[in-house]
């Protein structure tokens, strides 16, 4: 009988195979223990880090480009419909190790293979898609940029003569983000050191994707990320089979808009159901909980209560001969209670954010200051001794400089090419304007910058909506007010996002080693990439939909009418809103302060129960059809979570983002279908009793 020693290798008559893959696991769970006990640069330290140059590499920006492309179509999807976007760091690093994996293991094999994949070069394609995919949200197509179109002008029925309407065209949207979208890039370059090396923010964003890339460079990583891929491939191939099945047994546009799969209320005027959104659910798996479960308090507090109590007071409170659409009825009523919550949690949370950056600036310039003052008959106090890898990053972070003239001179070149520029595309929007934008943006960028290290959380949407206050005020509603407004937005949200975009960047950089030249060149070609793929993915869509940007349809850009209202807030006060909508407006932006600030005062135990406002203020006048399909990801998520905690952390953003991706690059081919008004053979629907007894009444007649 086999006796088992202390090494675990069996003694007596065996398999020699057996015994050797016995010995070769066991060197390879000793070679994990020690792997283990050493820390991130230990592991890597014996391998070349390349130069700046040798980071950016063809291939990368190839698979860049090729990823570019599918995640700005989910962005913009998404932008369209419910304007919620999740964090896709990992799902561009991931499906980046694996794509340029897959091609180095390929050349290796037929010897071809002349610079092996390195984790700079992993750093290089994440941010070069995290750049480029940003511009469909930065770029306003479902916010600001398409608020000035005449579709949703229209709706707002005030504020729609020519010189507050400009109606998308690829040209003049390529110019304008070209002209927009670098000069952030050089307003926070010289700050770069200050940010990471002597103030050591955090930037947890930045910091994840560092050691989810450093991770999948060590040999248990590789393995852990190609099951992740293979698990995201899956998942992929059943959202776009399941894209495709939708469209095909729905009949596209000639179906109507109660289409199948849905389950609940659709219709115009209700839009609480579920339709399984392979999207939807994705979203809902990466989202936080506590999100999740505000859209769906949101959801029930306005369309199962609110609206219809509201809606009852047709003909008293507004006109019932109002259209639909009109911001004079009931329509009013959803839009501006949105942004009054959307306000009150975006002030709440500029005032949190800000003045945690004043102090905690305050702090280390305190810090510094005595650190470096000695005290009297005392020697000025020793630095605490660096880490192995803080040494390390710190001397290869310090070692690739970007010279302060070229970010000086970047900047100010890029102002003046913008002042002379953009007044002739927004003609309401004066040099001046942008003059005094570019003063401030500086000290705005650094302000966001800093604050994202700390908190994670940009700002940027907040510091645009001030502009389209300011300076559509500035303006006035005789000289093109809204579209001056809706322009300056656009500006400031660029500078501002791309600021803290790049400080992130320098986060994971640094945490991997990658030069920061190389960080600013695969920002500056990302940026480049997205200013060109955006604009040509909403066009598609812009052609594709034609009912694009009104309420109902399949593509409503609900964000859009709300920052045009937002820009004739800002020019003309309240006489626009509808009988006690401002009352109500004062309640919830009072509401939205209240419960932020209970958040923050129970701690981060409680916390977690609380809504959050900005969340639940979504579907007040987006609609609910998106907020269960959510729910239903974070009821997966959180079931497998309680059966296997690991496995689901591992494993879960693989699958959400294997639904977000297939979901969203079929989005292509059915766009080509509706451009080519191709239209499926089946039209299925699902129909209430009452209704279905209707039409059994009249087929039978």
């Amino acid at each position: 009988m086999a006796s088992r020693d202390d090494n675990n290798i069996y003694e007596g008559p065996s398999d020699p195979q057996l015994v050797n893959r016995q010995r070769s696991k066991q060197n390879q769970g000793r070679e994990e223990e020690e792997e283990a006990q050493l820390t991130v640069e230990q592991i890597f330290e014996n391998k070349k880090v390349p130069s700046w140059q040798e980071q950016l590499t063809l291939r990368a920006f190839v698979v860049g480009l090729f990823l570019s492309v599918l995640f700005s179509f989910i962005v913009m999807k998404l932008n369209l419909t419910t304007g919620i976007i999740p964090s896709l760091n990992v799902s561009a690093g991931l499906l980046g190790f694996f794509f340029v994996k897959s091609w180095t293991k390929f050349l290796e094999k037929t010897g071809w293979l002349k610079q092996p994949f390195t984790r700079q070069e992993n750093t290089v394609i994440q941010t070069c898609v995290v750049a480029s995919s940003g511009i469909s949200f930065s770029g306003g197509f479902g916010s600001y940029l398409y608020g000035m179109s005449e579709t949703i002008a229209k709706q707002a029925i005030d504020f729609n003569n020519a010189q507050n309407i400009k109606n998308p065209q690829i040209g003049w949207m390529i110019g304008f983000l070209f002209v927009v979208s670098f000069i952030g890039l050089f307003s926070v370059v010289p700050l770069r050191k200050i940010m990471i090396i002597d103030f050591k923010l955090i930037y947890p964003s930045g910091t994840a994707t560092a050691h989810l890339i450093n991770s999948f460079h060590t040999p248990q990583g590789a393995k852990l990320a190609r099951k992740q891929v293979k698990t995201l491939g899956k998942f992929f191939s059943f959202s776009f089979l399941w894209g495709f099945f939708q469209w095909f047994y729905t009949g596209g546009d000639n179906c109507g808009f109660e289409s199948f799969p849905t389950f609940g209320l659709k219709a115009y005027d209700n839009r609480f159901y579920f339709d399984f959104s392979a999207t939807y659910v994705g979203v809902g798996m990466i989202c936080p909980h506590i999100i999740n479960i505000s859209v769906l308090v949101g959801s029930i507090l306005s369309w199962g209560v609110m609206w219809p109590l509201i809606g009852n007071k047709k003909g008293v409170w507004y006109s019932s001969s109002l259209e639909s659409s009109s911001l004079h009825g009931l329509q009013g009523y959803r839009v501006f209670i949105s942004i009054a919550m959307i306000l009150g949690d975006g002030l709440y949370n500029f005032v949190k954010v800000l003045s945690r950056t004043l102090i905690s600036l305050s702090r280390e310039v305190r810090e510094k200051r005595n650190s470096v003052l000695p005290v009297a008959e005392r020697n000025s106090p020793a630095s605490p001794p660096m880490s192995f890898d803080d040494e390390r990053r710190t001397i290869l972070f310090l070692k690739d400089q970007i010279p302060l003239w070229f970010a000086a001179g970047g900047y100010v070149t890029i102002a003046i090419i913008s002042i002379i520029t953009l007044p002739h595309i927004f003609h309401p929007l004066k040099w001046y304007y942008i003059l005094v934008i570019y003063i401030f943006a500086p000290i705005l960028a650094f302000c966001n910058a800093y604050g994202c290290g700390l908190t994670d959380w940009s700002l940027a949407s907040t510091y645009g909506k001030l502009a389209i206050f300011t300076i559509g005020a500035w303006a006035g509603s005789s000289h093109g007010g809204v579209l001056a407004g809706l322009a300056a937005c656009g500006v400031m949200m660029n500078i501002v996002s791309t600021a803290s975009d790049l400080s992130q960047d320098f986060k994971t950089g640094y945490l991997t080693l990658a030069s920061p030249r190389s960080m600013f060149v695969s920002q500056v070609i990302g940026t480049a990439m997205g200013c060109v793929i955006s604009p040509c993915v909403f066009w598609i869509f812009y052609k594709a939909f034609p009912d694009m940007g009104q309420s109902g349809s399949q593509y409503p850009a609900p964000y859009a009418l709300v920052y045009r209202s937002m820009a004739m807030l800002g020019v003309e006060g309240f006489s626009s809103l509808p009988a006690h909508c401002l009352q109500l407006c004062y309640g919830f932006f009072a509401i939205s302060i209240f419960i932020n600030a209970i958040r923050d005062s129970v701690g981060k135990k409680w916390a977690k129960y609380i809504p959050l406002p900005m969340a639940m203020a979504i579907p007040f006048y987006i609609g609910s059809y998106f907020a269960i399909d959510m729910f239903v990801g974070t009821v997966i998520l959180f079931v497998w979570q309680k059966l296997n905690k690991e496995k689901a952390d591992k494993f879960g953003p693989a699958v959400a983002s294997g639904l977000i991706c297939g979901d969203g690059i079929w989005t292509l081919p059915s766009s080509i279908l509706a451009i080519a008004k191709v239209n499926p053979p089946i039209c299925m629907k699902f129909l209430s009793r009452a209704t279905n007894i209707k039409v059994d009444a009249f087929l039978n007649s």
